[in-house]
C-alpha cells in the first residue's frame, strides 16, 4: 500500500472520529467501534470467492 493511500485511509478515519467526539462518544469506545467494523469488514472479504471478490469489490 502506498503512502497516498495510507494517509487517505487514516484521514478518512479520524475525519469519522471528529463528529462522534463531538457528541461525547469517547476515545475507547470509539475505537472499540472501529476494530469491530474492520473486524466485520475482514470477515466478510474472506468470506466469498476469489472469483467474486473482483466482481464485489471493484477498487
Amino acid at each position: 500500500m502506498s503512502n497516498e493511500n495510507t494517509s487517505a485511509i487514516v484521514s478518512k478515519v479520524w475525519s469519522f472520529c471528529n463528529p462522534l467526539r463531538d457528541i461525547g462518544v469517547g476515545y475507547g469506545d470509539y475505537l472499540e467501534q472501529l476494530t469491530y467494523l474492520l473486524f466485520l469488514k475482514m470477515t466478510y472479504e474472506f468470506s466469498i470467492s476469489p472469483l467474486q471478490q473482483k466482481t464485489a469489490n471493484p477498487n
